[in-house]
């Protein structure tokens, strides 16, 4: 099941939450800095464990103070204009995350936030088309899928994009 929010993604009562993180792990700006604020300082202290984590790829923690149990720290691409692979790579990152929850043997539900379309500048109508294949791709391995998405525009997007691709199947 997929279910779009508006809201806060560290307020949801799920079993992993997906940070659009940095590739050098040590917290940011946007949800990657709302997630440690909310963790604690337990989270920066296990993400010191990685040297750092490439771009499409992901890495899994505990989630300390959130509801969360885990943190799943997803790199996605900044954008170029489209002329670097980020299509791919933004790709990646949703299955890299999608994969580590599998592979943590816990997981069930997962929220993700709108990976690399904040300060990435990734247009927001193909992250969302990117998004949404990949989690309806993974639909039947998890219970519940969430996209937490930060405002109504995006929302909307997200909303009409799910119903397209699922008339589409």
């Amino acid at each position: 099941m997929i279910e779009i929010i508006q809201g806060d993604i560290t307020t949801l009562h799920v079993d992993a939450i997906v940070n659009a993180a940095n590739g050098a792990l040590r917290g940011g700006g946007g949800v990657d800095g709302a997630i440690h604020r909310a963790a604690g300082p337990g989270l920066l202290q296990e993400l010191k464990r990685f040297p750092g984590c490439p771009t499409g790829d992901a890495v899994i923690t505990r989630g300390y103070n959130l509801p969360a149990k885990h943190v799943i720290h997803a790199v996605g691409p900044i954008w170029y204009g489209g002329t670097r692979m980020e299509d791919q790579l933004l790709a990646k990152t949703y299955h890299k995350s999608f994969l580590r929850a599998t592979e943590s043997g816990d997981i069930r539900s997962i929220a993700f936030p709108a990976i690399s379309t904040g300060a990435y500048r990734f247009p927001k109508r193909e992250a969302t088309m990117i998004a949404l294949t990949a989690m309806l791709e993974h639909e039947k391995e998890f219970d519940r899928i969430v996209a937490c998405v930060f405002d109504e525009e995006l929302a909307a997007l997200y909303r009409g994009t799910l119903d397209f691709l699922r008339r589409r199947l």
